[in-house]
């Protein structure tokens, strides 16, 4: 564990859609520093093997089912978080899904609603229900992974985007709101990422790696308390 400043012993981390991919990555990376760190997502055995993982490197890591596009399943997460660490410093909203590729005039009304209700209500749903536990502390971290589709056209893929310019929109407005309690607000817009989502096309071994988005998570739940970055982008050296 670290001891120059980057340490996050006895901070206490919330990763959603940790079991797998970038919020598992982002997990052990926390957890690595010292910070209790708690995932969850909708099933429960990605969530069991991601923890036991970061068991074995040393960390600590709590699972715990969560469906963050249900606000009654958000507000029990928060209250097991409340009732078993008693604060919360980070909390870092990564789950999110994609969608059907085809233009949007042809995409399915339920892929439209799985796509919003998951990648920006979601997020609505954590901020609202973890936020009053930062303002009572004085203090915290909330980092929204967002995508490269946020700040660009996405053909095929509009609900994608859209939900994405959505959440970036979100971060800057709720970082304006929430900064005058210590608390900052960041996004990340990492673009093709090599987790489990798979990128038709593409070559995996030119994309990013979730260690790298969870690189970009570190440096801003340690940078000192009076700066923050509010919006990273994050690009492969060569495109994939």
């Amino acid at each position: 564990m670290a001891s120059d400043g980057t340490s996050l012993k006895d901070r206490v981390a919330v990763v959603t859609g940790g079991g797998h991919g970038i919020g598992a990555g982002i997990a052990a990376r926390l957890a690595e520093m010292g910070a209790h760190t708690v995932i969850c997502g909708r099933s429960r055995p990605p969530l069991e093997e991601t923890a036991q993982a970061i068991a074995l490197a040393g960390g600590r890591c709590r699972p715990l089912r969560c469906d963050v596009t249900s606000l009654e399943s958000v507000q029990e997460l928060a209250a097991m978080v409340q009732s078993e660490f008693g604060r919360l410093d980070i909390l870092v909203n990564n789950a999110g899904v994609g969608g059907t590729r085809v233009p949007l005039h042809q995409l399915p009304l339920e892929d439209w609603e799985r796509i919003f209700h998951t990648n920006l209500r979601g997020v609505f749903y954590s901020i609202r229900c973890f936020a009053p536990m930062m303002i009572a502390a004085g203090r915290g971290d909330i980092i929204n992974i967002s995508s490269l589709a946020g700040k660009n056209a996405l053909p095929n893929g509009a609900a994608y985007a859209a939900s994405k310019w959505g959440l970036n929109g979100l971060s800057y407005s709720v970082a304006e709101e929430l900064r005058q309690y210590n608390i900052r607000v960041s996004v990340i817009c990492p673009g093709s990422t090599d987790s489990d989502w798979g990128h038709s096309g593409k070559d995996r071994g030119k994309m990013l790696l979730p260690s790298d988005v969870a690189h970009a998570v570190a440096m801003i739940v340690t940078q000192a308390p009076q700066s923050f970055a509010s919006e990273i982008l994050l690009r492969p050296t060569q495109k994939p």
